[in-house]
């Protein structure tokens, strides 16, 4: 079960489109849980300057099959021209809480 579980990494520029993204994804199904971390300073290049921002981390938990599903919201909602959108697979975790994610994830019926 772990297996097929992955969290999932992405920043937004502020709390209230992280919010909204967070929100999207659980109502969605794409996400059984998101969480919104405090902001970040984040450093990298981008279109050849090193750049700064303040940023709002987001942490997806989904399944291997709701991944794709989760990438097109992302991108979608996002308010970046490219988005970091990074999934890392689970090595463990309580079984009984990868199946209530596997179960959050289940397109209603």
């Amino acid at each position: 079960m772990s297996a097929d579980t992955l969290l999932v990494i992405t920043n937004l520029p502020d709390r209230a489109s992280a919010e909204t993204l967070a929100r999207a994804l659980v109502e969605r199904r794409a996400a059984a849980c998101v969480n919104i971390f405090a902001p970040c300073r984040s450093v990298y290049r981008w279109k050849g300057a090193v750049e700064t921002a303040e940023e709002y981390p987001l942490f997806a938990k989904t399944t291997r099959d709701r991944y794709s599903l989760l990438e097109r919201v992302v991108q979608e909602l996002h308010p970046y021209e490219l988005p970091e959108i990074i999934a890392v697979p689970l090595g463990g975790g309580l079984p009984a809480y990868l199946e209530w994610v596997a179960a959050e994830t289940r397109p209603a019926k």
